[in-house]
């Protein structure tokens, strides 16, 4: 050691200290720190009461992993739809009388293909399934007019259009066919059945063609040679305005001796 470091050592050593030096204390104190240790535990309160109420919402709404989502309402359910400026673009409302939904189109799809199986929009009805069945004891009952390609009943049951109190009328511009291939076609009214052709004809084409109830006209036949142990002969005849009756049948044509019945009708 050098005599300048060996002064400058001893210098140091000699140095007054300071006996009353003023120490200050870091930290909160007081009632500073009663009011932090409040607002940690009013904090933790909060937490544990919204927690505990997350829980009893959960539990009443049964919200769960694997169950599905149940909503309940003493009056009704709405669900609305509405688009980025706040109008209502669709609506859905369950009630204790009635399911109404408001939207522009309304579809339910199959949840394994995802085909529309039915859908509704202000133009019309389109029912996509394979087969629409209706089986209510009154049937189907449609306002207005039904256009279908096919209308066919259950296998072993009968089918049955009826107007009760109207009408029923099928049109088609290329013809209507109706067949019974193993059984009988029936045609029935009140008062009159009308067949019309406007420019063709009507062929009936039959091994055997029945008229039935006929009315009969009366012709007294002079011939000597008519004996009432044969059986009776008739003769068709058609009046003017077209009705069929029965003549007795002679040697001759005998429908205007018998066209007194024409004036009747």
């Amino acid at each position: 050691m050098t005599r300048e470091q060996y002064i400058l050592a001893t210098q140091q050593n000699n140095l007054p200290r300071a006996e009353n030096a003023h120490l200050y204390p870091v930290g909160i104190y007081g009632w500073r720190k009663r009011c932090l240790y409040f607002f940690v535990l009013l904090l933790l309160v909060t937490m544990i009461v919204n927690l505990a109420m997350t829980i009893w919402i959960l539990k009443v709404m049964n919200f769960t992993v694997d169950s599905p989502l149940v909503l309940q309402s003493d009056r009704n359910v709405t669900v609305n739809a509405r688009n980025h400026m706040g109008q209502l673009t669709g609506q859905l409302t369950v009630g204790a009388d009635a399911v109404e939904a408001q939207c522009k189109r309304f579809e339910v799809r199959a949840s394994e293909d995802g085909r529309v199986l039915f859908s509704a929009d202000e133009d019309e009805i389109t029912i996509g399934a394979e087969k629409l069945k209706v089986t209510g004891t009154e049937g189907a009952v449609f306002g207005h007019s039904v256009e279908t390609p096919h209308i066919r009943a259950e296998p072993s049951q009968d089918l049955r259009l009826e107007s009760p109190t109207r009408s029923l009328i099928m049109e088609a511009p290329r013809g209507v066919q109706v067949s019974a291939a193993a059984g009988d076609f029936k045609a029935a009214c009140r008062k009159e059945l009308h067949l019309q052709s406007t420019e063709g004809e009507i062929f009936l084409n039959a091994d055997t063609i029945r008229l039935g109830n006929l009315p009969t006209g009366s012709f007294s036949s002079s011939s000597p040679s008519s004996s009432h142990s044969r059986q009776p002969v008739y003769e068709l005849c058609v009046c003017p305005n077209g009705k069929l009756y029965l003549s007795p049948a002679g040697v001759g044509s005998t429908c205007q001796s018998s066209s007194n019945i024409c004036l009747w009708s």
